[in-house]
């Protein structure tokens, strides 16, 4: 009995040493260690300070927590009160006494927006600024062989020093709070090859990975490795890369052997040649894996890898945007990283998700507005093939001489961590529609070149001057040509579009026939319950300012904007996304896909016929149907029975579109099934339903994946729809039925539940845990059949 007792209490207090604690006993290895696990949280309330957080207070409630992570759940609409304020996140973590005499760092992606670090009590960073990476080397901080406490305190409050630096109440967006991002740990010998941000490198640290000479029959990959010696004496180093497609490896080449003394940094160039290279682009969007080896004393001591695109690029003012040496007009968009509820705590694959829709939307490229995003979202952006404006955070604020250094400083972090992303061709070192002066801009463009010191690097900013191209927004010049007159020397992209004139300006539409259109009607603001009407219209702006904006010389334009968004200065949600905030397409979703070509080579899902009807069917006095399409002719049926069979508009508003839209003018309304045929080159190549929805049966449900399967084991979070359909599955557009979810598994539900159905659909956000493999999701909705799926996790 006495050694049960024992046995009992000793297991008693690891249970109160791991709760009070939160000791992490996840393996270290040598190289990157992804660190979100096993971490806690408490915002600062109720007398918690940094002293009582790190004295291990017992008397702080925490929460346990993973990374990425919002530092609060908000409200769908946020009303300008979203939560600013000081929280502490704080880990135990053990490192093996081997490692006493490797490097050791902290690699933070992104933390809003001040934060300051402290290892076994002892402060040992502070970073300032939330939208972009810091690295801490922790080496002499850590001690070997004991368990070690990090504690992270972050403020997310008003800082007029660090951009964006104006007022959450007066923003445009929201700087939601929290380590958003992932964290790792770092391992490293004494000798290795450095992170960008470990060294303040001008075009160093890390590897850079630049291209010359690129054609269909050869290109130069040249590799710059950035090296340091941490150890207590000299060492003969060299760098061997490798260029690998697939398990064949194409280049291989090492650089000269050098001397490195103690405690000093160097550079090896290693150039790879590449015989008929599989070119980087939007439709073919090949990427390598580059593979970069250090050796000291002929060890390997420390390696890299990459996925690397070859590409080149060019941008006149006479000849536009060429990629691989062909002219390419970018059609793009604008977004966002946040999701409802969660603010910018996305997963990684929700990152990719993202993209992954914007490459269905039909864009090749996308704007990073306002501010640098995740590896993740870049990450994808290679590899679906969809070129990115990077952008440092700005939006009409210009501060003092200590905002403008952080933001120098964020243009020259912006670039050492997203220089060799093959999708990144435009490097927004401006504030976005801010008063910066001649000194900063000048600054500003100089250090772009100096970070990237190879020809056909593109600096851009929405003044026109000193950058290489200049980048406004539509609304920016006037009706009724905007900047189709524009006759400046450099080469000019509008950057937005679409929202502002028809908002604000309200200079849109000149037709006569618009003028009985009230304000809300008439603008690109239309949430999805607003109904068809006023869908339409929204997709007919847009199709208005891109069909203008090709009459002029702009490379491309991308349109405000991808996904609907909070904003800190306003009461609502800003409405003009041609997807909501839950990633619900509009009408004007369907006009863009429809203007990416067909390409009959390709099986990419990205560059297949598509047919889209934008009339719910369900309106007496709404006749008009517009179809997009990429077809050549669209034939409309109206139940069963052929009503037209034609070629595209051919109105004020289609003159210069790659594929306008078709519009039929039913004299009628007959309940029943209306069916548009696509034809392509004589042959039916895409189809569209759309049915009068009847009475309301039960419940449709399925989760967003957008490309890419829930998993567990990386705090993946998904959007879960139901909708309300009829019996034969119809989804009733009018219908706002109020949803219950409920989940069975390693999962929960975040937003509100029970909510109601907007435009016949009632989302939430699914979040997977660590350990779940199978979900079960339920939806219920009163005098409706209830609706289950199952979900299988890889």
């Amino acid at each position: 009995m006495k050694k049960q007792l024992t046995l009992l209490s000793m297991l008693f207090l690891m249970l109160s040493l791991l709760s009070c604690n939160h000791f992490s006993d996840e393996k270290l290895t040598d190289g990157k260690n992804l660190f979100n696990k096993h971490w806690q949280f408490v915002k600062q309330n109720n007398g918690i300070t940094i002293e009582k957080v790190i004295g291990e207070d017992k008397v702080i409630h925490w929460e346990d927590i993973s990374f990425p992570h919002s530092a609060n759940i908000e409200p769908l609409v946020i009303k300008g009160d979203q939560w600013q304020g000081t929280c502490f996140y704080k880990k135990q973590f053990f490192v093996p006494k081997k490692y006493s005499h490797k490097h050791l760092a902290l690699y933070f992606e992104g933390a809003m927006q001040v934060a300051t670090v402290y290892l076994n009590g002892s402060e040992i960073h502070q970073n300032k600024g939330g939208y972009l990476p810091f690295y801490i080397d922790i080496s002499k901080h850590v001690i070997a062989g004991e368990r070690n406490s990090i504690v992270v305190q972050l403020n997310n409050e008003d800082n007029p020093q660090v951009p964006p630096g104006k007022a959450l109440k007066d923003l445009d967006f929201n700087i939601y709070g929290g380590i958003y991002r992932n964290v790792w740990l770092i391992v490293k010998e004494p000798v290795h090859i450095t992170n960008p941000l470990e060294v303040d490198h001008v075009a160093g640290g890390g590897v850079f990975v630049s291209y010359q000479n690129v054609s269909k029959s050869s290109a130069e990959v040249n590799v710059k490795t950035d090296i340091i010696n941490e150890s207590l004496s000299g060492k003969h180093v060299y760098v061997m890369a490798e260029l690998h497609d697939g398990d064949t490896v194409v280049s291989k080449n090492s650089s000269e052997v050098i001397q490195t003394e103690t405690h000093t940094t160097q550079i090896l160039n290693t150039n790879l040649q590449v015989n008929a290279p599989k070119l980087w682009s939007p439709s073919s969007p090949y990427l390598y894996t580059l593979r970069v080896k250090l050796f000291a004393d002929d060890e390997e001591v420390d390696s890299e890898s990459y996925q690397v695109g070859i590409r080149s690029i060019d941008i006149t003012s006479e000849e536009g945007f060429k990629l691989n040496g062909e002219y390419l007009q970018l059609r793009g968009t604008n977004r966002h990283q946040e999701y409802p509820y969660i603010g910018y705590a996305l997963s990684d694959n929700a990152n990719y998700r993202d993209a992954y829709k914007i490459k269905k939307a039909g864009f090749n490229m996308v704007r990073l507005s306002h501010y640098p995003q995740s590896q993740s979202f870049l990450n994808a952006c290679d590899e679906l093939g969809i070129l990115v404006m990077n952008a440092i955070p700005g939006w009409q604020y210009f501060g003092d001489s200590l905002f403008q250094e952080n933001a120098y400083k964020d243009i020259r972090k912006m670039i050492r961590v997203d220089r060799n992303h093959p999708s990144v061709i435009l490097w927004e070192a401006s504030l976005n529609e801010s008063p910066m002066t001649h000194e900063f801009m000048e600054k500003a463009h100089s250090i772009v070149h100096d970070e990237y010191p190879y020809n056909k690097v593109f600096s851009c900013g929405w003044i026109n001057y000193a950058y290489d191209v200049f980048i406004p927004a539509r609304q920016h010049a006037k009706p009724p040509f905007y900047w189709n007159n524009y006759k400046g020397e450099k080469p000019l992209f509008i950057a937005e579009y679409g929202d502002w004139e028809y908002y604000a300006q309200n200079a849109g539409f000149n037709q006569k026939a618009f003028k009985d259109l009230t304000d809300d009607e008439r603008n690109s603001r239309q949430q999805r319950g607003d109904g068809q009407k006023r869908l339409a219209q929204q997709a007919l702006n847009y199709q208005e300012a891109h069909n203008s904006n090709l009459q002029g010389d702009a490379f491309g334009d991308a349109n405000w904007l991808m996904y609907d968004y909070n904003r800190g200065y306003a009461p609502d949600i800003e409405t003009s996304g041609i997807m909501d905030i839950f990633r619900l397409p509009k009408f004007s979703y369907y006009f863009y896909q429809s203007q990416a070509d067909i390409d009959s080579t390709s099986e990419s899902e990205f560059s297949q016929p598509m047919v889209f009807i934008s009339n719910y069917y369900n309106d007496p006095s709404f006749l008009k149907v517009k179809v997009y399409s990429n077809c050549d002719e669209i034939e409309l049926k109206v139940n069963g029975n052929s009503f037209a069979r034609q070629k595209p508009d051919n109105d004020r508003n289609s003159t210069h579109l790659e594929h306008p839209p078709y519009t039929f003018l039913l004299p009628a309304f007959t309940p029943g099934k209306l069916e548009a045929i696509g034809y392509v080159k004589g042959k039916i190549a895409a189809k569209d339903i759309r049915q009068t929805p009847e009475q309301a049966y039960g419940l449709k449900l399925w989760i967003d994946e957008s490309g890419k399967p829930l998993q567990r084991g990386n705090d993946d979070i998904v959007f879960a729809y139901a909708a309300v359909v009829d019996t034969s599955g119809t989804i009733l557009p009018l219908a706002e039925n109020s949803i219950r979810f409920s989940v069975g598994g390693d999962a929960q539900i975040i937003g509100a539940n029970p909510t109601n159905a907007e435009a016949g659909i009632a989302t939430v956000l699914l979040k997977v845990e660590s350990t779940a493999e199978m979900i079960h999701l339920k939806a219920l909705s009163d005098g409706l059949t209830e609706n289950e799926l199952l979900i299988n996790l890889e």
